[in-house]
């Protein structure tokens, strides 16, 4: 019925309608006004495999996509309900089980009242379509992809931000899991990968990767052709990548050589998680766009470099020590450096345009504007001169420069200029004109006057004190070198013209002196000195020097010369009369330390005198305080070493783990403490005298180094090997009996009999009683003169006191007496107390005392007196801070009445 409502009227006609509905080449079906499909033709059964009867109703669901199956069902359902024709894509199972694209569509067949009665529709395939649409879909992304890169050549973008769009858009486009851009450098042998782009990444792979390069890198990289990593392999990707990747489940790679003018600048790695996955298609693109990734890279790095270039010229020109600026071709400023703004404290807005001309100062604007105008309307480049305001208020002279930049047409496209400091340059000139003046001056003063001769040209030119110098009139022409010659006096003339003319021949300094002949016919003496100028190939262009009138110079030493002669013959009379008078004085006064006119001391001097111009060794003998080492220093000052140097040592003052380091010094480290090299006290004497007192004291092991210094003539520091050459004359002194410790074995007779070659001995005060009064006087005035004390005289008793006590302790005592009395005398007078004589002297005797302490009281009071000195010393006798030091006797002779007295150290150690 449905088919006679279309107009088919016989059962024939439905039969032949049947029949092509079958063999038309399209899938067709009806449904009813519901969607219930109730036919489907033959080749809609033949395609999809199904029966009639699987197909009817909603059978035909089990064909479609399960993907796409609930969007068509509801999109039918939509379709229904609406009543209007319809269509959609889906993909359509194949009775093979091939799902292909199909494009259903469904039109209604309505009645007279508008009502669906039945629905038709075609099932066609669409597959190669799309296909052909999912190319052109590549197709234009790919192309998207060129066109982005082609915009990227000429934009400005950051090389890191460049590398990371690249980066991103290739592995959109490639539908790959990741891609990058990679550099190598051959110093190091090292890949840098950039930018790697891998929203899956597991955290393994970083944007940034270091690492060595594998074979199909340097492949790509040597031989400009593309890589494929078809599974990983670590010698093709390199040993770091290796485990980045296979960590990462990449294992497809393909690594494309960026070339760019036959130069590779990178290559472009893009990578897969399926093996193999890189066709050949995949591979002709990526090389195509290639060319213009390393153009865009190219581009970037080279940007890179230009933005590098003009942030190193903007600093430059920020921090040059200059004031720069530019203007357009109307004269109008566009820019100032920072140096510009710092110094005027305008702002760049305050600044532009013409505003930069409130920092000129108003006497001077007219004059600069006319000026720029000038160069403005010329086209040349212009300096004018003007001042120019600082922050601070200040005007200062300025130097004002432009300059135009022409483009290709020659037109203006710029004006460049620079403002430059010339406050101090025009300070300078003033100073100069004020100099100049005060030279001018000064020539007069002093009768100079200064010269220049121009070579090429024979010009001479002479300051206005010349003038006066030569007696040169206003008609005169003075510009020629004849001219001065002709000045000169004959007899001066040829031996002056000679050494000017070998100065300019030779190009060296000129001075002469000779006389002129002014046209009054006085005579004057001048001394002239001059200088060569030399241009840049070394020839002389002028002469340059100075004149002076040294006429009154030569009259002066005229009256000198005869002065100086009168002076000679006076100065050899004298010398005649004082060398006699010299003679006499040394005699009297070379022992001004040693005071005494006694018989004894002058038998000591006279021994003294003929032993010390030679270098003989010297021992002096004497009881302590007698003036040993005055007797020594008296031998080195008239001997041949005075002017070096005269060393003293007291032997008994040094331990005897001590003694060798200090006479001979030590090397660094020769002993706990030898924190540095010390020279010994003979290496300090060399050339010079040493005084070794108290030579009795020394230990046995250091005499046999003493030995060696005076037979050999050289010593050993301590902790050294090589021995230090030694010139010193020894001069030996002792208190002790030399020879009896020899017998006792406690002094080496070898040593003495080379320190015994010359020996003197000082006698005892005792033996002086003639001395004692002058000795008194000396240390009197001494000690009174450096305590500021004036005494008019001695006290008679304190004389009398003097003479008759018997002085133990020799001068020393007799010094430290007097020394203790003008502390305690008033001004005036000058006393003694004579408690104190009595006390000192019974102190301990010299080796040489021939008057014992025999009473019990005066042994009681030497015990007290030692006693006290051992307790201070906490029982040592000798060294610097021991009891015989205190008491000011050797350690030998304090030992000796120790023992004597029969006195316990050991108590005072203890106490």
């Amino acid at each position: 019925m449905a088919f006679l409502r279309h107009g088919f009227e016989e059962p024939g006609d439905i039969q032949d309608i049947h029949l092509v509905i079958d063999t038309i080449p399209t899938l067709a079906w009806s449904a009813g006004p519901d969607g219930s499909v109730d036919f489907v033709n033959q080749r809609w059964l033949a395609y999809t495999g199904l029966s009639a009867k699987q197909a009817l109703g909603s059978g035909y669901e089990v064909a479609i996509h399960p993907d796409d199956l609930n969007e068509l069902v509801d999109y039918w359902r939509r379709v229904v309900a609406s009543g209007q024709p319809g269509e959609i894509e889906g993909r359509w199972r194949r009775s093979d089980g091939v799902y292909r694209w199909f494009l259903f569509r469904a039109t209604p067949s309505l009645d007279e009242n508008g009502r669906v009665v039945k629905w038709y529709g075609t099932n066609t395939d669409i597959e190669e379509r799309k296909k052909a649409e999912q190319v052109l879909a590549v197709q234009n992304t790919r192309l998207q992809l060129l066109l982005q890169l082609t915009k990227r050549v000429t934009s400005n973008l950051e090389l890191r931000e460049v590398l990371r769009s690249i980066s991103a858009n290739v592995r959109s486009v490639m539908h790959a899991d990741a891609a990058g851009v990679a550099f190598f450098d051959e110093v190091s042998d090292k890949s840098r990968i950039y930018a790697v782009d891998f929203p899956d990444a597991k955290g393994f792979v970083r944007e940034e990767i270091v690492a060595t390069p594998g074979l199909a890198f340097k492949r790509a990289w040597v031989s400009s052709k593309p890589a494929i990593i078809t599974a990983n392999d670590p010698e093709e990707l390199g040993p770091e990548m290796y485990g980045l990747v296979v960590a990462e489940g990449l294992n497809s790679h393909c690594m494309i050589p960026l070339v760019s003018r036959g130069r590779t600048v990178g290559v472009l790695i893009v990578a897969r998680k399926l093996e193999g996955s890189f066709t050949r298609e995949d591979i002709d693109f990526l090389s195509e766009a290639s060319g213009q990734i390393a153009i865009v890279i190219e581009n970037s790095l080279a940007y890179g470099e230009i933005f590098e270039l003009k942030e190193k010229l903007a600093q430059v020109v920020d921090t040059i020590p200059t004031l720069a600026w530019s203007a357009g071709p109307d004269g109008s400023a566009d820019f100032f450096n920072q140096r510009w703004l710092d110094y005027t404290g305008l702002s760049a807005k305050q600044a532009l345009g013409s505003g930069w001309e409130v920092a000129i100062h108003p006497d001077d604007l007219p004059r600069i504007l006319e000026t720029f105008r000038e160069a403005l309307n010329s086209v040349k480049p212009y300096e004018v001169e003007g001042r120019f305001r600082r922050f601070d208020g200040e005007f200062r002279w300025f130097l004002f420069r432009g300059s135009p930049l022409r483009d290709r047409s020659g037109k203006v496209a710029k004006w460049y200029g620079t403002n430059t400091d010339l406050e101090e340059r025009k300070r300078a000139e003033d100073a100069l004109r004020a100099s100049e003046a005060s030279l001018l001056e000064a020539q007069r003063l002093t009768r100079t006057c200064s010269w220049k001769h121009e070579v090429l040209s024979g010009k001479v030119t002479v300051s206005a004190e010349g003038l006066a110098m030569y007696g040169i009139e206003p008609e005169d022409d003075a510009s020629s070198v004849d001219f001065y010659h002709r000045r000169k006096h004959p007899k001066d003339r040829p031996e002056v013209e000679q050494a000017y003319a070998a100065a300019l021949l030779g190009k060296t300094d000129f001075e002469a002196d000779f006389r002129i002949v002014r046209p009054d016919g006085t005579i004057k003496n001048i001394c002239s000195i001059g200088h060569p100028i030399l241009d840049e190939r070394g020839d002389v262009v002028e002469f340059v020097g100075a004149s002076i009138d040294v006429t009154e110079h030569h009259r002066a030493r005229a009256d000198l010369e005869k002065a100086f002669e009168e002076i000679k013959r006076l100065k050899d009379q004298l010398h005649d009369e004082n060398v006699v008078l010299r003679e006499q004085i040394d005699e009297a006064f070379m022992f001004e330390e040693i005071v005494g006119t006694s018989s004894a001391l002058q038998g000591v001097l006279s021994r003294l005198m003929k032993v010390a111009p030679t270098d003989s060794s010297v021992l002096v003998i004497g009881e302590t305080g007698t003036g040993k080492e005055l007797v020594a220093r008296a031998i080195h000052k008239r001997s041949r070493r005075s002017q070096r140097a005269f060393v003293s040592v007291n032997c008994a003052a040094l331990t005897p783990s001590l003694i060798s380091s200090e006479l001979f010094g030590h090397e660094k480290g020769a002993f706990t403490g030898a924190m540095q090299r010390r020279l010994g006290r003979f290496e300090l004497a060399n050339g010079g005298t040493i005084f070794l007192d108290e030579i009795g004291e020394v230990p046995l092991d250091t005499q046999v180094a003493l030995l060696r210094v005076l037979q050999e003539r050289e010593c050993e520091r301590v902790g050294g090997t090589q021995p230090v050459k030694i010139d010193v004359r020894v001069i030996a002194a002792t208190n002790r009996d030399l020879e009896a410790a020899i017998a006792n074995g406690t002094f080496r007779s070898d040593l003495y009999y080379r320190l015994n070659v010359f020996p003197i001995q000082v006698p005892p005060l005792r033996e002086r009683q003639d001395d004692v009064l002058m000795l008194l006087e000396h240390f009197v005035h001494r000690f009174a003169q450096k305590m500021g004390k004036h005494f008019k005289k001695i006290d008679k008793r304190t004389v009398e006191l003097f003479r008759s006590y018997p002085w133990p302790g020799n001068i020393r005592e007799l010094q430290n007496v007097v020394e203790r009395s003008v502390i305690v005398s008033s001004d005036g007078v000058f006393c003694v107390d004579a408690a104190w004589l009595s006390r000192d002297s019974l102190r301990v005797s010299s080796p040489q005392q021939t008057e014992p302490a025999d009473t019990d009281e005066d042994a009681s009071r030497e015990r007290h007196i030692i006693e006290e000195a051992l307790a201070g010393s906490r029982g040592r006798v000798s060294g610097p801070n021991g009891a015989a030091a205190k008491l000011r006797v050797p350690p030998s002779t304090l030992e000796q009445r120790i023992k004597k007295l029969r006195i316990r150290k050991s108590h005072f150690k203890l106490s």
